[in-house]
């Protein structure tokens, strides 16, 4: 195997769910993708912003991640926003029901990337933050900045 294959490399982040949901549990998923999506997403042209994953049918389906058509695709393109299905195991997914069973519990991906040649998402099980807990951990990264900052300030001199 050459050396890319075996180094995986992300290509989209969802920076806003950190902020949104407390990440208690993650997993790695397979995609199931269709004609031009693997050459558009190796490219780098997805979006996984306003995505979110659902158990439908004993299955584990991802919503509204957008993969843009691929230019030279023609007749062979995809809708840019269908519904995908992810491949966990069945253990996986009997405890993501279990756990998003209760109130406040979502199942959002968090990153996607290329890892052996295959594109893989990383979904976390979050439980959703009150503005309370936003403005906290808001508070605490700009003080630990501000720490970080006074630190290197101080080293300089």
């Amino acid at each position: 195997m050459t050396e890319e294959k075996t180094k995986s490399r992300v290509l989209a982040q969802n920076r806003k769910a950190s902020h949104d949901y407390f990440i208690e549990e993650t997993f790695e998923a397979g995609l199931v993708l269709q004609g031009t999506e693997i050459k558009s997403i190796r490219k780098g042209s997805v979006s996984i912003k306003d995505a979110f994953a659902r158990v439908e049918n004993g299955e584990l389906m991802l919503h509204n991640m957008h993969v843009s058509p691929y230019e030279q695709g023609n007749r062979y393109n995809h809708d840019p926003l269908r519904t995908r299905k992810l491949l966990l195991h069945k253990k996986q997914i009997n405890k993501l029901i279990g756990q998003t069973k209760e109130a406040g519990y979502a199942i959002v991906p968090l990153k996607i990337y290329i890892k052996n040649g295959f594109a893989k998402i990383l979904i976390g099980l979050g439980k959703g933050k009150k503005n309370y807990d936003k403005r906290e951990t808001l508070k605490r990264k700009s003080a630990q900045r501000e720490m970080d900052r006074a630190l290197r300030d101080r080293q300089k001199m």
